[in-house]
């Protein structure tokens, strides 16, 4: 497992996407240098993830114009996830992890039988992570349950301080 520090270069991942295509984030970084904030969420069956993915398309077009692009990423099936996305007009992407690549590369949470209470079975928790333009991490914040993470008011803010305090 993975353990980060500022300026650690993220491992590149290939995910199936909700579009039908395959996400390589070394390719997308190739296509887009720019920001990149990474996020993942539990699950289409969870509520309050579906609320911060919609509110995050809403403010899509701020993170645009700080050229950061917003990357999504569950353990969920991809089916629902699909259709998650299409319910909620969600377009950015979103990738289905369901062989726990990612999640482990990045060290992600993972709630599963061995968990120390019952919380809608087997599932990775939340986890945030904004690179720059050459993948480095610039921040990151991980969760063992589904509570304490950044609102999207917040992670607005997260990105303006740390660009505008950028060395």
């Amino acid at each position: 497992m993975a353990t980060f520090t500022l300026r650690d270069r993220i491992p590149n991942f290939t995910l199936p996407s909700t579009t039908g295509e395959t996400f390589n984030f070394e390719e997308h970084q190739n296509q887009h240098s720019e920001w990149h904030l990474i996020i993942f969420f539990r699950g289409a069956w969870c509520p309050v993830c579906v609320q911060d993915l919609t509110s995050l398309e809403e403010s899509k077009s701020f993170f645009e114009g700080k050229n950061v692009h917003i990357i999504t990423i569950s353990t969920d099936k991809l089916e629902d996830l699909k259709n998650m996305a299409e319910e909620n007009n969600l377009t950015f992407p979103i990738l289905a992890d369901e062989k726990l690549e990612a999640l482990k590369a990045f060290d992600v949470f993972y709630h599963d039988e061995e968990a120390p209470y019952e919380d809608h079975g087997a599932h990775g928790e939340p986890a945030y992570f904004l690179v720059n333009e050459k993948g480095e991490l610039l921040y990151q914040q991980k969760q063992t349950s589904p509570f304490g993470r950044p609102t999207t008011t917040e992670l607005r803010k997260i990105v303006q301080y740390i660009q505008k305090q950028m060395k």
